[in-house]
């Protein structure tokens, strides 16, 4: 059985940019981790794409896949551009490189270099291509993507553009409480509604022809989808492809969980 995989960054202007990526200078490891390297997309960068998705920072689970969005929130995700019709012309790109540590200050945000950046690979990804929506998930995306609309490219491009809470906002902000996670995602998912009506109209050239059905007030079925296959770099084993919590920070104290990633096989793979 084949197996399909993203080739990767063979191309330019994506070479250069994730040969040239900056570091701790633009970076401070005090608000970022660093050690664990950059993360740069995930999607197509062969200017298929009809709809960008601009998220905040790897987790752990991206830390190791080296794709952005492959846990819980990507999945989520995958159902929301499922709804428009999109199952493979799209593509992902973080507001920030590496995983935050603990909160970004002002002036790490809205550092030149740090913009900068972030908006040569949304040059890359817009200007000269056929992308018809924009989704940002979070305050910080929706930063970046205002921070690049203030830029002399963007303003040649019309694209529709939607912001909305992001996918494990309610989770993060429940803290384990039911009735508030309740309250949370469907406070969550009116907003993804929104989002579906403004996208909608303006994302012509779907993958699969969708009629547009809007978000219940919990998550129903259908509305998480798997990230396919060939969104993964070669020979990444399935179960990685799956549910989150194959990967955890572990550690006696904030240091030591900075440090270490557990990754563990989940059961019934190994008899």
């Amino acid at each position: 059985m084949p197996h399909p995989f993203d080739s990767g960054y063979v191309a330019e202007p994506f070479l250069t940019l994730c040969a040239n990526y900056p570091e701790a200078s633009v970076y401070p490891p005090g608000q970022f981790r660093l050690e664990w390297g950059p993360i740069f997309h995930r999607g197509r960068l062969d200017g298929s794409a009809r709809v960008l998705v601009i998220g905040q920072d790897p987790a752990q689970h991206e830390t190791v896949v080296r794709r952005i969005l492959v846990g819980e929130a990507g999945r989520r995700v995958q159902g929301f551009l499922a709804k428009l019709g999109i199952t493979r012309s799209y593509v992902f790109i973080n507001a920030y490189l590496y995983s935050v540590y603990g909160g970004v200050k002002a002036q790490t945000r809205k550092a030149p270099a740090l913009i900068d950046y972030r908006n040569r690979w949304l040059n890359a990804l817009l200007v000269g291509h056929q992308v018809e929506g924009v989704l940002a998930l979070g305050q910080a995306a929706n930063e970046a993507w205002q921070f690049w609309k203030a830029t002399p490219a963007a303003q040649s491009i019309n694209v529709a553009y939607a912001a909305v809470t992001h996918p494990t906002q309610p989770e993060s902000s429940s803290k384990g409480d039911k009735t508030k996670l309740a309250a949370a995602t469907k406070k969550l998912l009116q907003s993804w509604n929104v989002a579906l009506q403004t996208l909608s109209p303006h994302v012509h050239h779907t993958d699969v022809p969708t009629p547009l059905v809007l978000y219940g007030e919990s998550w129903g079925d259908g509305d998480r989808v798997a990230i396919p296959e060939s969104d993964f770099p070669a020979g990444l084993p399935a179960w990685m492809h799956e549910q989150d919590g194959w990967a955890k920070r572990t550690g006696e104290n904030d240091l030591a969980k900075r440090r270490t990633i557990t990754i563990t096989v989940p059961k019934g793979i190994v008899t």
